[in-house]
């Protein structure tokens, strides 16, 4: 026989960052609260991210840099809850941390140090935390939802989904989330991995010989770019920019990739006059990998020497190098995925309070939502604002 685990103002589902997040700032606001996860340990998500050392924001943070069915959904959360703010609490920590490329912030030392900050802030809260907790039904009546769980009923006013998406399942992510939002009568917008590296089919295998091969490049995918790198693997392609148009990219279409970004139109022309003896390969190599300057230069195929080649094959050489195209068969999946794009319908949701329109009391935050960043820390700035959002109204 369980034991009870009692009634409390909130409980929150799900120790990820954005449910710690709101269960200690809902906590410190002098709410009962009851954070609840099936795992054995807190924030398994946090201590992967960022190569181990958790590129928890970005400065850069706009709601230009999310994606969702509404574009607008975001700009209230993270209006008001900012980088900067969580930034200071950081630093009221002393945590060292350390601005990397593009505005993202890192732990100098490790990302157990931001889940020992957000454990450290539920206590300030009188949070009570129950782990590996299985939850085996939620029910709704009279206001109040009853949570049962393998340790015990709990009972509260307010719910709150923060049990993210299904990416990254090896750390016991699952589509929970998406099943008790419809069984709450809310929409969900289909989830696809996002943040996940491409693969590639039989007809670009030449390409597959290029595995472990790195170089800056700016990315496409319909009309976002990333200028970043991008890495060759033995399964297709992946790195920071690939990474980034993967979340836009839909089966189906072509991704383009300018292996030269920084170079100028018309300098394959100007080489051609300025060293007319030299090839297309040994010009590539001053700014590419070998490998990969011998593959584009083969699979290009221009006369040996640049002297010999009309302008107008210089130009569709260009044009090539500057806009190639792979057609990704799939993805590496929600294995490899970062993030999930999609997710709890933003439509069924209040943007300033996260509380589910036709559902008093029910609370949607974090990954779990329709709303996805961009690499680099702006998921969990999303954690956090929405997190924060939240624990304002409960």
């Amino acid at each position: 026989m369980t034991s009870p685990l009692g009634t409390h103002d909130a409980i929150i589902l799900g120790a990820g960052a954005a449910g710690m997040f709101c269960a200690a700032m809902a906590g410190q606001r002098g709410r009962r609260v009851l954070l609840l996860d099936h795992a054995e340990a807190p924030g398994k998500k946090i201590l992967i991210s960022g190569g181990g050392r958790c590129n928890f924001t970005n400065l850069g943070t706009a709601p230009d840099r999310y994606l969702s069915a509404n574009p607008h959904f975001a700009k209230s959360a993270l209006g008001r809850y900012t980088a900067q703010d969580f930034l200071a609490l950081v630093e009221r920590h002393g945590i060292a941390w350390h601005e990397k490329t593009l505005g993202q912030l890192f732990c100098d030392g490790s990302a157990r140090q931001i889940v020992e900050l957000l454990l450290g802030e539920c206590a300030m809260g009188g949070v009570t935390i129950q782990l590996g907790a299985s939850i085996t039904d939620v029910d709704h009546a009279d206001g109040h939802f009853r949570v049962t769980t393998s340790k015990g009923v709990a009972e509260a006013p307010a719910l709150v989904i923060a049990t993210g998406g299904p990416a990254i399942p090896k750390l016991g992510a699952t589509g929970f989330a998406y099943d008790l939002a419809r069984r709450f009568g809310l929409k969900v917008v289909e989830p696809r991995p996002a943040l996940v590296p491409l693969t590639l089919g039989a007809d670009q295998a030449l390409f597959r010989d290029l595995s472990g091969v790195s170089t800056p490049v700016a990315a496409r995918a319909g009309k976002a770019s990333f200028r970043e790198a991008a890495l060759f693997t033995h399964r297709g392609l992946s790195g920071p920019a690939i990474l980034q148009v993967s979340s836009y990219w839909k089966h189906g279409e072509s991704i383009a990739i300018d292996f030269l970004p920084e170079q100028p139109r018309g300098w394959l022309r100007e080489a051609k006059r300025s060293e007319p003896r030299l090839g297309l390969r040994a010009l590539l190599n001053r700014q590419l990998p070998d490998r990969l300057a011998t593959t584009l230069a083969e699979r290009i195929a221009l006369p040996s020497e640049l002297g010999n080649c009309r302008d107008a094959l210089l130009e569709q050489a260009e044009a090539q190098l500057a806009g190639w195209r792979f057609t990704p068969n799939g993805s590496e999946g929600f294995a490899k995925a970062e993030v999930t794009v999609g997710g709890i319908s933003t439509a069924d949701l209040s943007s300033q309070t996260m509380e589910a329109r036709k559902v008093p009391g029910l609370y949607a935050i974090g990954e779990a939502v329709d709303v996805t960043g961009w690499l680099g820390g702006y998921n969990f700035q999303w954690a956090w604002a929405s997190g924060w959002a939240a624990a304002q109204a409960i």
